[in-house]
């Protein structure tokens, strides 16, 4: 029988404790392991860079939730990428990226991975043709964010594993807006899913995180090799703090669509809003795709301004209960205005995001508060 979903979340590599019978998995602060003998280890456990208890409960339970076969945790999303691109790519490669990439990813790219030789094409990842156009024949990875940050633009995953197969790439998958649990992209044809468990996986804003998560046994080992070899792993304590939040995943995403819906539904009569960007809308241009690949919409909201940039910045410094802050996906509601704050890196490139851009990242407060707040700082 296959459990469900909250089953998985709260269970997945998570057994009682074999000595104690603790049900919650331990922290285990160790950097070394006794061996038996000379090179007789007990389990596999040598050295916790390369393998400690904690950290294999979240990366067994990660890899139920995306129902693929190996899981790897980082010290950060941004670890994970890179590991991920050190160990799939080599320098002269090219990479499909979406044009409104988050700024970290952008700046990975274009600071970073081109430095080493990697090149790298921005394309409306909503438009497959558009993807296809960016395709050369140094092609290796296309890689999607969906939705993606900060713009909310929805990648047709099983068109775009099509794409990759057919040309001989990987589809990689940031599934970091949606969670495991309104999406799973390995079920739709992508060959990797990348995450900022910082985000809704861990959920409460006291963590920072990255995973993998694979089907593939060749790429499982490949990428297990270049997370031991480069070293970038989630700590005991980091994994342990993840793994309490992924219990509650459910639950919570529930409480954040639900709480979005609210927020939309004021902010669609607005005459001071030019635009609202959220897949939920049916006359969001990706609406149709994020009903067949999504469980629900989200609690990501992006919305443009008719006051232009500075009527978006007054917004953010009004508001009282949405924290004026970075990141996302915790419990708490936060704005920000991207162009000055997560997305600056893509300032003066083609990712640059527009001025009279806010996002917002709906928690699970009382509906009615968020509402009220959001009515004060627009100056109702």
């Amino acid at each position: 029988m296959t459990e469900g979903f909250s089953t998985r979340a709260i269970h997945a590599g998570q057994p009682a404790d074999p000595v104690t019978g603790a049900v919650v998995t331990p922290i285990y602060a160790t950097s070394t392991y006794l061996q038996d003998a000379v090179g007789q280890m007990r389990n596999g456990y040598e050295y916790s860079r390369t393998k400690n208890p904690t950290r294999l409960a979240l990366e067994e339970c990660l890899a139920a939730l995306e129902e693929g076969t190996h899981g790897f945790a980082f010290a950060s999303g941004l670890a994970a990428e890179d590991t991920l691109l050190r160990a799939i790519c080599s320098p002269g490669d090219h990479v499909v990226i979406p044009n409104d990439a988050y700024g970290g990813t952008y700046r990975l790219f274009a600071k970073v991975a081109s430095r080493w030789g990697l090149n790298y094409t921005p394309a409306a990842i909503s438009d497959v043709d558009a993807v296809r156009a960016a395709v050369t024949d140094k092609t290796t990875v296309i890689w999607v964010e969906t939705p993606t940050n900060p713009l909310l633009n929805i990648a047709d995953i099983e068109a775009l594993g099509v794409l990759a197969r057919e040309i001989g790439a990987k589809l990689v998958v940031d599934n970091t807006f949606a969670s495991p649990y309104l999406q799973r992209p390995l079920t739709l044809g992508a060959d990797v899913i990348v995450h900022s468990t910082t985000k809704y996986v861990g959920g409460h804003s006291d963590v920072v995180g990255g995973a993998l998560i694979v089907k593939d046994e060749e790429m499982a080992a490949e990428l297990g090799f270049h997370q031991n070899s480069m070293g970038a792993v989630a700590s005991p304590f980091d994994a342990w703090l993840t793994l309490r939040g992924i219990k509650t995943l459910a639950v919570r995403m529930e409480r954040h669509c639900d709480n979005a819906e609210r927020v939309v539904e004021w902010l669609a009569g607005r005459n001071d809003i030019s635009e609202i960007r959220y897949p939920g809308l049916t006359e969001h241009p990706g609406h149709k795709v994020a009903a067949a690949q999504m469980r629900r919409f989200g609690g990501m909201i992006s919305v443009r301004l008719r006051g232009g940039e500075q009527s978006a910045i007054d917004v953010c410094n009004r508001t009282k209960l949405f924290t004026l802050g970075e990141s996302l996906g915790g419990v708490e509601s936060l704005i920000e205005h991207p162009g000055r704050m997560t997305h600056a890196s893509t300032e003066g490139s083609p990712l640059e995001v527009p001025g009279d851009l806010l996002r917002l990242s709906v928690g699970i407060e009382d509906a009615e508060d968020l509402l009220a707040d959001l009515s004060q700082a627009f100056g109702d």
